[in-house]
Parts: C-alpha cells; sequence; structure tokens
C-alpha cells in the first residue's frame, strides 16, 4: 500500500513538475492569451449559472403534475427527479439529502412529483418501487434509482453517497473518484491512517531501546 501511496505522489510530483516547466517556457503573449482564455471561460460559467437559476436551479421544487415534469425536460438539459408518496417515510429522506444537493449543484435542476398523481407518467417509466428517482439528460431518461439499494441499502446513507450515484449516470458534476463509493474511500483513508500510526508507534517503540550496556 504504501508503495502505491508513493508511487501516486511521484506521478503527481511529475505532472506538476512538467506544468511549471511549460509555463516556464510561455512568452508574455502566450500568458496573456492564457488568462483572456480563462476569463472568457470565467464569464461564460457565470452567465450560463445566471441562466441556471432563472430556470428554477439551485432549489428543490415540487412539479404540479406531469405536464411540468416534460416542460422541465425540455427546458434543462439535466434533471434529478424523485417520484415520492406522501406516506412513504423513505421519500422524507430522500428530500431531504436533494434539497441540500440542489444548492450545490446548479448545473441540474432538482424537482419531485408525487407519483399518484401522474399515473401516466408512472407507467410509462415502469416505476413501481417507491421512492424512486428518475435521471434525465438531454430530454431523455438516462437512469433510475429505485429504493435505497444503490444507496448502501440503508435508511442513513450520507449525502456524498446520494451525490456519488448520481454523478456516475453523469447528471451532476462531479470531481471525485468515480470507481469507489464515499464510504468505501473512508474506510480506506482510515485504514490507512491508522497504518502510519501503527508504523510510527512501532518506530518510537524501537527508537526507546536502552543499548547502553
Amino acid at each position: 500500500m504504501e508503495q502505491i501511496i508513493q508511487q501516486v505522489a511521484k506521478n503527481v510530483e511529475k505532472q506538476l513538475d512538467d506544468e511549471i516547466e511549460r509555463l516556464d517556457q510561455l512568452d508574455s503573449g502566450d500568458l496573456e492569451a492564457i488568462r483572456q482564455q480563462r476569463i472568457n471561460e470565467m464569464k461564460q460559467r457565470a452567465k450560463k449559472k445566471q441562466e441556471w437559476l432563472a430556470n428554477g436551479h439551485g432549489e428543490y421544487a415540487e412539479l404540479d403534475g406531469e405536464k411540468e415534469f416534460f416542460t422541465t425536460c425540455n427546458k434543462s438539459d439535466n434533471v434529478v427527479c424523485h417520484f415520492y408518496r406522501g406516506s412513504a417515510e423513505r421519500c422524507k429522506i430522500v428530500d431531504m439529502h436533494l434539497k441540500i444537493l440542489s444548492a450545490k449543484h446548479v448545473e441540474t435542476r432538482f424537482v419531485k412529483l408525487d407519483a399518484e398523481r401522474a399515473p401516466f407518467l408512472t407507467a410509462r417509466l415502469k416505476i413501481r418501487v417507491i421512492p424512486t428517482i428518475a435521471l434525465v439528460t438531454g430530454n431523455k431518461t438516462k437512469d433510475f434509482i429505485v429504493g435505497f439499494t444503490d444507496l448502501g441499502n440503508r435508511d442513513d446513507f450520507s449525502t456524498d453517497m446520494l451525490e456519488w450515484r448520481l454523478a456516475k449516470s453523469q447528471v451532476i458534476e462531479y470531481n471525485g473518484d468515480l470507481t469507489v463509493p464515499p464510504e468505501e474511500q473512508r474506510k480506506q483513508r482510515s485504514l490507512h491512517i491508522q497504518s502510519k500510526k501503527t508504523i510510527r508507534s512501532k518506530h518510537d517503540e524501537d527508537s526507546d531501546i536502552d543499548f547502553s550496556d
């Protein structure tokens, strides 16, 4: 494990060195062009964010019915729709997490729809389990999160876990590791820290050995 970590560290260091060397070789004209490109990208991003917010992104909203669902999917490239029932306690858990994620991922529209008010849509999408989260990209239903099976099969799953699962279907922007679930990543980090502590403790014990005899 330590060898792997050291190799990863060396690779990252080399990438940084290569990037610094590349920047050192650029003249003032090149640097100004990069700076201007970055400014333009930031302006475009800010404009896009304003459009998203004006379109209802950034908040977790309830749809009036099936017609509004189709309108929402036509207006937004990425939509996360929670099909719920008011009597289902697990739907309240989903609500809590999606409300947090809607504020974090303004690039995606987060909504909820009462399944009992959308019989045509639930039949068309073959929604039989509540809660079900439909993931829509480019006005097409790309994936479903059915119940909590994909979220560790537990009611106390983390917001990070749901965020990771949404990212797996590419309906949100995500910079984390998609190959390993967040809970597993935390376990690996914990084991690594514990391993380092054990090695350090062993080293300290060896240092305390008295050889003055």
